[in-house]
């Protein structure tokens, strides 16, 4: 799901859930330690680190709003698609707001996308916002307004990946799956596959090493998905890991082989000061600021590189998130 490591987004699971959705393939638990991709057996027994992961996060889970019950199928949607590269303390605020605003999918469907871009703010990516509000719209229209809780009908609804079908039916629907998103990865790996971080992009040695360590109980295996989730957020984190305060530390791989350094590929970073993706979010900046509208003049103003901002503004235009006008004139999307 995400490229940094901060945005743990589990919602609570809930007691009883509907099993439609569940993927087959995850019916398969290790009883007496895991193999990974490779064939190489790690060790791990699965029990081993439920207990102690699931005692941990009832002692140490963050009370976070997408977590209660009250939130329910569309509030953790909602912070699903905002937690997305994104740290939980800039989630927050515009979290609260928009849920304020559009409390229901058919709410947020109902207004232009535009109006999704506008409330987006500064979270960045803004295409996520086009993306939930697509969602809202197929979900009014397909679902009768209703979050579906079918794996397989979340995964076809606009902007939803399969980090996101599985999430949105677990922490929702309280339903069995593996939810790998970079927190989770990173336990993962450290724990179970005894390395210091998991690849570049998920793999599917790292999928059915999710699927072996899951509980076979729905509500357990829910639970086990926000608590390791919330062990790499607070505890597993990507630098200076706080292995005192690990509950699973007496048994983890990586810390018991001496926290080997990393081997593999380079690490990706994230930059943003002069990227293209800072010029469109300060040409963005301008649109959302503005009731209506804005002349070329108004966006020339926040770039001096013309050359750049001509091609930031192009991909604003292509990836739906501008409207350009007669007149030299560009407004956020009305359709």
């Amino acid at each position: 799901m995400t490229s940094i490591d901060a945005p743990a987004s589990p919602s609570r699971p809930t007691a009883s859930s509907p099993a439609a959705g569940t993927d087959p393939s995850d019916a398969r638990t290790a009883r007496s330690g895991t193999r990974t991709g490779t064939g190489a057996r790690t060790g791990v027994d699965p029990a081993e680190l439920h207990g102690p992961v699931l005692a941990w996060f009832d002692r140490h889970a963050r009370d976070l709003p997408w977590r209660r019950p009250e939130a329910g199928a569309w509030g953790v949607m909602v912070s699903e698609f905002m937690l997305q590269q994104t740290p939980v303390v800039r989630v927050l605020p515009v979290y609260e707001q928009w849920l304020a605003r559009w409390p229901r999918p058919a709410d947020l469907a109902a207004e232009p996308p535009g109006e999704a871009v506008r409330a987006w703010g500064r979270l960045g990516y803004p295409r996520r916002a086009l993306r939930l509000h697509a969602a809202a719209v197929a979900i009014r229209d397909r679902h009768r307004g209703d979050v579906p809780s079918d794996h397989g009908q979340l995964l076809a609804l606009p902007g939803i990946g399969e980090y996101t079908a599985a999430a949105v039916a677990s922490f929702a629907y309280g339903q069995r799956h593996a939810v790998l998103d970079t927190n989770v990865r990173r336990v993962l790996a450290r724990a179970a596959s005894g390395v210091q971080y998991p690849p570049n992009a998920t793999t599917a040695a790292e999928r059915r090493l999710a699927r072996e360590l899951l509980p076979d109980d729905e509500a357990t295996a829910a639970r086990w998905a926000a608590a390791s989730m919330e062990l790499g957020a607070l505890v597993c984190t990507a630098k200076n890991e706080d292995c005192g305060r690990c509950p699973v530390a007496d048994r983890c791989a990586w810390l018991l082989a001496g926290k080997p350094a990393h081997d593999g590929p380079p690490r990706r970073g994230q930059t943003y000061a002069g990227t293209d993706r800072q010029v469109r979010g300060r040409l963005l900046a301008v649109l959302r600021d503005s009731p209506g509208p804005v002349p070329q003049s108004a966006l020339d103003a926040v770039w001096d590189e013309p050359v750049q901002r001509g091609r930031a503004l192009d991909g604003l235009v292509s990836d739906g998130l501008v409207e350009p006008l007669d007149g030299g004139r560009y407004r956020l999307p009305l359709t």
